[in-house]
């Protein structure tokens, strides 16, 4: 196990601080991407050196890397996690590149390992409604809990997103969520009526938890602090535990879900992709895969050529 706390010579050490002051700056990336790519920088540093006796990662090759590669899949690290950490490397050797600080990076010929892709299968509008009916909204958490359902489902933001949604983000007057997605890129939502009807009841009961630290985030815990990622994460566990037989019940489920059944209901893809917040058509996608039996449905039913044979 390396220790994260090698000798560094200053002008890699200054390298280090550049690159990371480029994801804030620049690349806004969050606080948690950035700790993940300095966890993985250090961890490949610390090998490198401990290896090669290289201290400087500006002269490694690419045999250097793929040894490193080879001891995360002997530790036991799953492709998508090697995978995760080589992506790293990669913004860090891009870096190096646009500041000119390199030519050519030793990931170039990089290729990544083969990974099993998981389809993810969504809740059925059946089990969403369900859920909403089922659990009675009643108090600040019991109201709060549903309107995080209602949301997630309603609008398909992040759980990150929803957890930084503020208090002025939010305009009922013309049915809008604006919230901060990847990249501190802002986007706008509709915000349907009945999910508005909610939130306006949840701000009422709001008004008697939150305090000086609330901080004027929209969505507080019972102690009027903001919301964190494992009770947001629990909540929606909970809403669907008795409803749905499926493996995963978690927020991206929901916005799993609202990709998927928006797309059976005939929304356009482009459409889809904004309101996700994604910046290209092949992340979105993704979420066709469930909704093909629906689309193939609505094509035989609709295509004048089966109709006209009675091939259905």
């Amino acid at each position: 196990m390396f220790s994260n706390s090698f000798f560094m010579p200053k002008n890699q050490h200054d390298a280090y601080k550049s690159f990371f002051e480029y994801l804030e700056l620049e690349k806004k990336n969050s606080r948690h991407t950035i700790t993940a790519y300095r966890a993985d920088l250090y961890s490949f540093a610390d090998f490198i050196l401990s290896e090669y006796d290289q201290a400087d990662l500006k002269e490694v090759n690419y045999p250097m890397l793929r040894s490193w590669v080879v001891h995360l899949v002997d530790t036991g690290l799953s492709n998508n996690s090697v995978n995760r950490k080589i992506s790293s490397l990669k913004a860090y050797y891009r870096f190096l590149q646009k500041t000119r600080q390199l030519e050519i990076s030793p990931l170039a010929k990089h290729r990544a390992l083969k990974t099993n892709k998981k389809l993810q299968i969504p809740f059925s509008e059946g089990e969403v409604g369900a859920a909403l009916e089922t659990v009675e909204a009643e108090g600040f958490e019991g109201l709060r809990d549903k309107l995080m359902v209602e949301l997630f489902y309603s609008t398909g933001i992040r759980r990150s997103e929803l957890i930084g949604i503020k208090l002025g983000n939010m305009n009922f007057s013309a049915g809008i969520l604006k919230v901060q997605g990847k990249g501190n890129k802002e986007r706008i939502i509709p915000l349907l009526a009945s999910v508005a009807a909610t939130a306006g009841a949840y701000l009422e009961e709001r008004k008697a938890v939150e305090n000086a630290n609330s901080q004027g985030y929209f969505f507080l815990t019972a102690k009027g602090v903001k919301m964190y990622d494992s009770l947001v994460y629990r909540t929606i566990n909970n809403y669907f535990r008795g409803i749905s037989s499926k493996l995963k019940k978690s927020p991206h489920i929901l916005r799993h879900s609202f990709a998927t059944h928006l797309l059976n209901q005939g929304a356009h893809l482009n459409a889809v992709k904004e309101l996700l917040g994604h910046s290209s058509l092949a992340a979105t996608q993704v979420y066709t895969h469930n909704s093909m039996a629906e689309l193939n449905k609505v094509y035989k039913n609709a295509h004048p050529r089966n109709r006209k044979k009675g091939y259905d």
